[in-house]
């Protein structure tokens, strides 16, 4: 399956170093780029070190440093000019998302864009841009080195043709696409949501421990992690945007639990900050 040859990512942090990773054990030359020079240089070692990883377990055939020739990560976003594709993978704001966008629709006029966006309308983005046929959402999972999906989100302008190439994408970069529509959500995000409040709910009103409510899920559905568990890695904080926006778009049944509102207050928001519905 054929991948473009030069990819941009912009956003090195913990979904864009995943981005990048894959495109570049894909065979794609990838160039990331961050805001300030400190910014760069630890999503260049987090690329690495994540090359090194997948090297240990023989996920890759090739060493890694010389895949990671491959790579730059800068803060000027000129370097996409020559990019085919241009993913963006900055925090969950339809503005930001806008600018940056806009400002790659300048830089490289022959660029796909893409998001990879959880939840955010797409045709709400697009609405802000230039050439809404050549946007879409590609949804990667974290972490996206292990993770096998990738949701391509289509909005109402998408070119059908920029849909079957990007299937071929996902495809090349060994991982299985589905096709949704522009749905407050999507799949994805709505099924997890869905389920992580339920658990939360239940936990909240003492009917399981948390260790429990997870072990019901992966020992009872085979889910590979429970919807605490997986919500402690995706970010509390992100879990609760999330279901804000999903109470706004589709109804109160999305209104996040007191727990998880109070935890997020906290500053208790996962893995991350070492505590969320588990100490780590």
């Amino acid at each position: 399956m054929k991948l473009p040859q030069h990819v941009g990512v912009y956003g090195g942090g913990r979904m864009g170093a995943g981005i990048a990773h894959a495109f570049l054990v894909g065979g794609a030359a990838v160039t990331v780029v961050e805001v300030t020079r400190n910014a760069a240089d630890r999503a260049h070692q987090a690329i690495v070190a994540s090359l090194e990883k997948a090297a240990q377990r023989g996920s890759i055939e090739l060493p890694p440093a010389e895949v990671a020739e491959r790579l730059q990560v800068v803060t000027d976003a000129t370097s996409l000019g020559s990019c085919e594709l241009v993913v963006e993978a900055v925090p969950e704001s339809v503005d930001m998302k806008v600018s940056v966008l806009a400002e790659v629709e300048v830089i490289a006029p022959g660029a796909v864009l893409a998001t990879n966006t959880s939840s955010l309308s797409i045709d709400q983005i697009a609405d802000r841009l230039a050439r809404p046929e050549r946007f879409l959402g590609l949804h990667f999972f974290n972490p996206v080195p292990a993770s096998d999906l990738v949701e391509i989100v289509v909005g109402s302008r998408t070119d059908p043709a920029l849909v079957a190439e990007a299937q071929e994408w996902v495809h090349g970069l060994g991982k299985t696409p589905i096709t949704v529509g522009d749905a407050p959500g999507f799949a994805s995000s709505r099924l997890g949501v869905a389920i992580a409040l339920e658990a939360m709910r239940m936990l909240e009103e003492g009917v399981a421990s948390a260790e429990d409510i997870d072990l019901a899920m992966t020992l009872g559905y085979k889910h590979p992690t429970g919807p605490l568990r997986t919500t402690d890695v995706v970010g509390l904080d992100v879990r609760l945007a999330i279901a804000e926006h999903l109470a706004r778009e589709i109804g109160p049944r999305f209104a996040p639990p007191k727990i998880l509102v109070e935890k997020v207050a906290a500053g208790e928001l996962g893995r991350k900050t070492g505590r969320g519905f588990y100490d780590w």
